[in-house]
């Protein structure tokens, strides 16, 4: 049976999950996402290559980088933890100025691992915050020894523009004619560029936004209707349909878990 616990302590959030059937829809975090393989094989595709990930495989996701995920052997299942941090937390802690980039998607690093699970276990059984400091700083010093890279491809101008455009209109549907008017493209030469940037499609990144957008709201206000109306969901099964495919669980049974 799919499970999966929200927390939430000192600007992180942490999941535990175990999955069979339950596959992520394509899609990408804001955060960093940090996790650990405890049982089974974690697979998915990030930018255009498939990754496995195995027991005790240590998972490192960029902020924005699409990817979907599921139990490589159904029947086996999977049991993961992971840690999404914001990036100017982590730049932070770092005592970093430039955004740094994982260059290695999977390690396998016993401390590194183990400074995720304390963190992950922490959070999860709400111990002090901070504990739960401490033992982030613990965490990025093992980080930091990690294949790190301050040099990646950063969006070009266009792409960052339509960015904008899209998070500035949330509340309302996608209209495709406006952006590429406003970008000067064609409906197709745009969504094969910000493909080719991001990972994802406009309307999937555009979706996206909008349950990350909702899930702030959640967490900020412990009012999930409000969230509904202004992400321009139709109704709470319309988001709960979608926040499900990106967080496993839905946008009320995430309230209950993090309120």
């Amino acid at each position: 049976m799919d499970k999966f616990i929200y927390k939430k302590s000192a600007g992180i959030t942490a999941l535990s999950a175990s999955i069979t059937d339950f596959t992520y829809k394509k899609h990408s975090h804001k955060e960093y996402a940090i996790g650990v393989t405890l049982r089974g094989i974690q697979q998915y595709n990030l930018d255009g290559s498939l990754q496995l990930s195995y027991q005790n495989g240590v998972m490192l996701f960029n902020p924005e980088q699409a990817h979907d995920g599921m139990a490589k052997d159904h029947e086996a299942g999977l049991d993961y933890v992971m840690l999404y941090i914001e990036p100017q937390l982590l730049l932070e802690v770092m005592e970093k100025k430039d955004i740094v980039r994982f260059s290695t998607p999977i390690v396998y690093d016993y401390r590194l691992q183990q400074r995720i699970v304390s963190l992950s276990n922490a959070i999860l059984s709400e111990r002090d915050e901070a504990l739960c400091n401490e033992l982030l700083l613990s965490l990025t010093d093992s980080l930091i020894h990690t294949n790190l890279s301050t040099d990646y491809k950063k969006d070009n101008a266009l792409i960052r523009k339509a960015k904008d455009i899209l998070h500035t209109n949330l509340e309302n549907v996608l209209k495709l004619d406006e952006i590429c008017k406003e970008l000067n493209l064609s409906k197709f030469q745009f969504i094969r560029l910000f493909k080719a940037h991001t990972g994802i499609s406009p309307y999937q990144y555009f979706l996206n936004c909008k349950i990350e957008r909702a899930k702030q709201l959640i967490e900020k206000n412990g009012d999930i209707y409000s969230a509904v109306a202004e992400c321009g969901f139709v109704d709470l099964t319309h988001l709960n349909k979608h926040f499900k495919s990106v967080y496993g669980t839905t946008a009320f049974e995430y309230m209950s878990h993090i309120n």
